[in-house]
């Protein structure tokens, strides 16, 4: 039986390995992924805020001057920037934690599945601040990733995925808001509809049109604050990066995200046999056990 254990243990050993070397194949597709993202996003990003200017409230923005337009598009310009390098530490700080390679638990098999289906200068400073620099004291606990554990590997790429969906919300809400204190989005819109707009809401007042890539259409009832029970349909349009039309609007990015996802369908069948080893080792241990401890009465 302790041969048995042995031999187990050599395969999950391998298995370790491998899943080491597919890890770093993962970082770096990611890397290259997140870096041509930012790319992606400006080029977007810049789309949405001309088509908002000239086809949405075309009549707004030529009540700006010069200045105020250019002012303006350097915003945005500035906003994009500072989106490509919030992307990139997103794997930065993962490159910073300590990696440790003794963990052999054994969790649900859902992560594992879920790997295989799945991102004017007084008005942009600060914007993403928050995201790029931390005060150490602010600063949150680093998890402690174990990349030869598919389970840890499987929520390191969760959280990437979480990370970059939720700066594309902030990225449209904070160009959204730009395009409102420059006079172009009307400015009777109230903060929680540019918020509701940035993550997409749709519930029971408002209504999604179609329209252009990365742009949200909406109608929305908004009450009277004089008499609550007289309500206007209000037609807005806002910006609303999406992670699939940035994705489908650029060759190369939709390439990198095709490498991802076949590096997690290798990833995705070594954590079956991780796991199915593991479960071997505990029965072969667990059998072990109860021999060693059985006697006769």
């Amino acid at each position: 039986m302790a041969r048995a254990i042995e031999r187990i243990e050599r395969d999950i050993a391998v298995l370790q390995e491998a899943i080491q070397a597919i890890a770093t194949e993962l970082q770096s597709a990611y890397t290259n992924y997140l870096a041509a993202l930012g790319q992606a996003l400006r080029k977007q990003l810049i789309l949405a805020s001309y088509h908002l200017c000239t086809q949405g409230y075309p009549e707004n923005f030529l009540k700006l001057s010069l200045n105020q337009r250019q002012k303006l598009q350097q915003s945005i310009r500035n906003l994009g920037q500072q989106a490509a390098e919030v992307l990139l530490t997103h794997l930065m700080i993962e490159e910073d934690v300590e990696i440790i390679a003794t963990s052999d638990t054994v969790e649900d098999e859902e992560d594992i599945d879920s790997m295989e289906n799945e991102a004017d200068e007084e008005v942009t400073s600060g914007l993403l601040s928050s995201d790029i620099e931390q005060s150490p004291d602010s600063a949150p606990e680093p998890h402690i990733f174990d990349i030869s554990n598919p389970i840890e590997l499987a929520k390191w790429q969760q959280h990437v995925e979480a990370e970059t969906q939720r700066t594309l919300r902030k990225v449209s809400h904070e160009a959204n808001l730009i395009l409102q204190k420059a006079g172009v989005l009307p400015q009777k819109l109230p903060e929680p509809i540019l918020e509701a707009a940035a993550a997409a809401a749709s519930e029971a007042s408002a209504e999604m049109m179609p329209g252009p890539p990365n742009i949200l259409n909406l109608v929305i009832e908004i009450e009277d604050e004089q008499d609550v029970e007289e309500s206007s349909l209000t037609r807005i349009m806002t910006i609303n990066l999406r992670l699939g039309e940035i994705e489908f609007a650029d060759a190369t990015l939709a390439t990198s995200r095709k490498q991802i996802r076949d590096i997690l369908v290798q990833l995705n069948k070594l954590g079956r046999e991780y796991q199915r080893k593991q479960r071997e080792r505990s029965i072969a241990e667990a059998e072990a056990a109860w021999r060693a401890s059985w006697y006769d009465n």
